[in-house]
């Protein structure tokens, strides 16, 4: 199979940009095979993914070559790990967790779940039953900050490139997300903010509502308002009851969950302040 190498590239906009770096790859001899950019105007931010054919640790100095034709500050990643080590925090919903391991089994996620934490006992037999160590660090009788440092610590060890919240139902506290920054991913119903609390589907079927859906975000300080990663809805109508509209809206958490760590796993997610760029091809 012929090497490959991936360059991921965000830095300030300037003119040439693209011609500059395709000319550096070319003098390592580095053929461009896909090149994505993209430029955000209100903030003249330039963001770029390249693919090319080729060994880019055969090209002695391209990192020092790519920067020297690149705005300051530009920030570089060259082979970014390829088999993403990620952690998997639950409670007691099954739904994202199977639809994960199941891929994983079938090593289709592109990804090493590496662990299962849960903040309930109720799915170590379904985690282990794929040979996946399940931790089981319980918040009952315990202070968050002793919670939290617990489960850092069990993170830290664990050592994680990405941690996917697949429904866990705890409020995270800047102070651990601090610890994981740009790491933390969630999956949540998008009836937020309308229909808040333990039974969202009920509020939602008394309101009559006609779409439901699900995001997958990043998480940051502020609750459920980190950058988009991916959303997806369908529509509904009169026939649907609270357990059926359930059922659709985890089809839906499911399956956006999984495509966001996909995205993820292949570098195809860059962070730009509180949004994404997501190059999909």
């Amino acid at each position: 199979m012929t090497k490959q190498t991936l360059i991921l590239i965000q830095c300030q906009d300037a003119v040439g940009l693209v011609s500059n770096i395709s000319n550096v790859l070319a003098k390592h001899k580095l053929n461009i095979i896909t090149m994505r950019e993209y430029v955000d105007e209100e903030q003249n931010k330039f963001f770029v993914r390249v693919v090319c054919t080729g060994n880019a640790e055969e090209s002695n100095g391209l990192y020092s070559h790519l920067k020297a034709v690149l705005p300051e500050k530009a920030s570089i990643a060259i082979n970014p790990s390829r088999r993403k080590r990620i952690a998997v925090l639950v409670t007691k919903e099954h739904h994202c967790l199977a639809d994960i391991l199941v891929r994983h089994y079938f090593d289709t996620l592109n990804a090493e779940v590496c662990a299962v934490i849960g903040n309930y006992d109720n799915l170590r037999d379904f985690a282990e039953r794929f040979d996946i160590p399940y931790y089981y660090i319980t918040h009952e009788n315990k202070t968050k900050d002793d919670f939290e440092n617990e489960l850092a610590d069990q993170l830290k060890e664990l050592a994680p490139d990405f941690i996917v919240l697949a429904k866990f139902m705890r409020i995270l506290s800047p102070q651990f997300v601090g610890k994981f920054e740009n790491k933390i991913i969630n999956i949540h119903h998008s009836f937020l903010p309308a229909f808040i609390g333990a039974n969202p589907y009920k509020q939602a079927h008394e309101r009559g509502v006609k779409i439901i859906g699900a995001t997958a975000h990043f998480v940051t300080n502020d609750l459920d308002e980190g950058p988009i990663i991916v959303q997806n809805t369908k529509s509904i109508d009169h026939s649907y009851d609270p357990q059926k509209m359930r059922t659709a809206g985890q089809e839906i958490e499911k399956a956006v969950l999984t495509r966001a760590i996909q995205l993820i796993v292949e570098d195809r997610v860059m962070l730009n302040g509180n949004k994404t760029i997501v190059f999909k091809a």
